[in-house]
């Protein structure tokens, strides 16, 4: 699918989409815990519907009534309907699930699309040798076969915090006590800290020693939980940066005190000199120049891709560091804004970890650009292509299917003139 962006102005309110990572964490939980859950306000993206098809086949019978699920959790992990389990194009749908899948001790393999199994896993690769449980990967298919045992786990803290949500799941369950030692630096922390949250409501309790240590004690159990799943802050970064440089905007369904990591992003545009107003379930964001900044994205990468475009339109020198990560995503997100922001006429020089843009006012637009495969840069693409003098098209605009799919809906309603066909 193609999608043409002609230059708009936004104006009005949005209503954020529940949180991705809070659903998957939500989901699982609630699937492993023995009686009903009620998990509210999901939206079906196809990440968060590739992880209830998965715990559905682990044995949870899930049932979807608008947003709300009725969930009736695992009764016997062993019964697993079906062995073979295809995550898609879902990162946290994969880690989350080997840990679990494991404690069927059956001979599970794990499918993915795109660069899904192209993506880091040595951290695992490692746990399942060194306890002498088969492991096979290749970028076809993922095969794993027995169940991880109690123990001490040292993880490196800055591959990917879903490793240790994973184990975090599952260790609270085995027989014995165990612990997790991070190597610093400990990136995405606050990924962990939504794990923690989860976990907790479902009855499940681990004691954070410091911040590089967690105590988990076993023979654990999940209780039924009923969850509202709160709004998602990496989407608000696309609808945050679209009110900064484009027109004044609302942006609701968000929890002031949410844990996200990527809640970062109203500091981040606030430090660029961007006038945001906290409001009742959510933010007002004012239009402004935002002034060149420095940016961390140790604990919020996702929000990467967006906040080039907040670059693009500033002034002054923006510089992105600690980005590394974004080269495993489903694209490599900085190699792949480099190139479509230099088509746009974008000054952008990158290396292998940081980011360096020169923003001005006014771009020509008229041209095409990809979407990489990947939500993320289409949707930045779309809020960058509002402001130019010419329409934009963005060839592979279905990538929002990944997490957002009602994205080009919801611009509209706030203004934005789309024109999605197929190529």
């Amino acid at each position: 699918m193609k999608a043409k962006i002609y230059p708009s102005k936004c104006s009005g309110q949005i209503v954020i989409p529940p949180s991705k990572s809070m659903g998957h964490r939500a989901i699982i939980c609630a699937s492993m815990a023995p009686g009903r859950s009620i998990i509210k306000n999901t939206a079906y993206s196809d990440d968060i519907k590739t992880t209830i098809e998965g715990m559905r086949k682990l044995g949870a019978v899930i049932e979807e009534n608008g947003s709300t699920l009725i969930i009736d959790g695992i009764k016997d992990i062993t019964k697993i309907s079906d062995e073979t389990i295809n995550c898609n194009e879902s990162g946290s749908t994969l880690r989350f699930f080997i840990p679990i899948f494991s404690l069927t001790g059956k001979k599970i393999t794990f499918l993915g699309k795109n660069r899904l199994l192209k993506r880091p896993q040595k951290i695992y690769e490692d746990i399942f040798k060194e306890q002498k449980l088969h492991y096979y990967h290749d970028e076809s298919k993922m095969e794993i076969e027995g169940k991880l045992k109690a123990g001490t786990y040292e993880i490196d803290g800055n591959i990917s915090s879903q490793f240790i949500s994973g184990l975090l799941f599952i260790l609270p369950l085995l027989e014995g006590d165990s612990e997790i030692k991070i190597r610093p630096p400990f990136e995405s922390a606050s990924y962990i800290d939504l794990t923690l949250e989860m976990l907790k409501r479902f009855g499940i309790e681990i004691f954070q020693k410091d911040e590089l240590t967690f105590k988990i004690r076993g023979n654990q159990k999940y209780s039924p939980c009923d969850y509202t799943i709160e709004g998602d802050f990496s989407q608000l970064g696309f609808f945050a940066v679209l009110g900064a440089v484009n027109n004044d905007l609302k942006c609701l369904g968000l929890n002031h005190d949410s844990k996200q990591g990527d809640k970062a992003v109203i500091e981040i545009l606030r430090s660029s000199g961007i006038n945001i107003e906290n409001i009742e379930g959510g933010y007002f964001i004012r239009k402004s120049t935002p002034k060149g900044c420095e940016i961390d994205l140790a604990d919020c990468p996702d929000l990467g891709p967006i906040l080039n475009v907040l670059g693009m339109y500033g002034d002054g020198d923006f510089r992105i560091y600690n980005a590394g990560r974004l080269r495993y995503k489903e694209s490599d997100r900085i190699a792949a804004m480099e190139e479509e922001l230099l088509k746009l006429g974008v000054s952008i020089k990158t290396t292998e970890d940081e980011i360096f843009i020169s923003g001005k006012e006014i771009y020509a637009g008229g041209i095409e650009v990809s979407g990489h495969k990947d939500h993320r840069i289409v949707m930045s693409m779309a809020v960058a292509a509002t402001l130019m003098n010419k329409p934009v098209i963005i060839d592979g605009a279905e990538a929002v299917e990944k997490s957002y799919p009602d994205f080009f809906e919801d611009i509209e309603k706030i203004g934005v003139k789309v024109e999605c066909y197929d190529k």
